[in-house]
């Protein structure tokens, strides 16, 4: 069973909370965990407290109370955690599912030992990446694992470029406090029919140091 209450003082006044976005399935909820995140579950590389950042309807945190473990997923859309609530009361899971800013995660008083974020990064820039990224190093337990999903830095289907990171850029941001393990390439799957076989991206590995 799942629970999914609300945070006080979870969203910043001025953020969006995200709700239409859910209105219907939106491309990059596939309904199952990402291949490249998996593949870390299955690795053994997902354990402990377990928090899944911008969870959108739940899947990785899902994937982590699929193993047993202690999970929580944060989110500003309401719609997207009712779904996550709904799944896991239909999968017999128990997680936990807070509406939450991803770049106040100190304000949850909770410490993690692996950070999930799925194509979150490239949605910050400029002072709000700089806030994410310190939101990150205060959610995540010394010696603790953060593990990113990006796209990778070149033209997508939606074109645009908000949804480009470079490996450069993810050195750049966690510079300080981090220690970059790996940043390798993923292929992210995706709900959009242009790219049956995915999306090109990255997945990094950090530890909290």
């Amino acid at each position: 069973m799942s629970v999914s209450p609300h945070h006080p003082g979870a969203a910043a006044p001025h953020q969006p909370d995200n709700h239409n976005l859910y209105a219907g399935p939106p491309p990059w909820d596939i309904g199952r965990p990402q291949p490249t995140f998996q593949a870390l579950a299955d690795a053994g590389a997902v354990h402990g407290r377990v928090l899944d950042v911008g969870c959108g309807t739940g899947e990785h945190a899902l994937m982590a109370a699929r193993l047993g473990l202690d999970a929580t997923g944060i989110d500003l859309a309401p719609r997207a955690l009712e779904l996550a609530a709904k799944k896991a009361e239909e999968r017999g899971l128990t997680a936990r599912f807070l509406r939450h800013d991803a770049r106040l995660l100190a304000d949850l008083g909770e410490t993690f030992d692996v950070l999930l974020a799925s194509l979150v990064l490239h949605g910050f820039r400029g002072q709000d990446r700089e806030a994410f990224v310190k939101s990150l190093h205060a959610a995540v337990r010394p010696g603790g694992r953060c593990f990113l999903l990006c796209f990778r830095d070149e033209p997508l289907p939606t074109s645009g470029s908000t949804h480009r990171v470079a490996p450069q850029e993810v050195r750049t941001a966690f510079a300080d406090g981090w220690r970059i393990d790996t940043i390798d390439a993923a292929t992210i799957d995706s709900a959009l029919p242009v790219r049956p076989e995915g999306i090109r991206g990255w997945r990094a590995a950090l530890t909290r140091i």
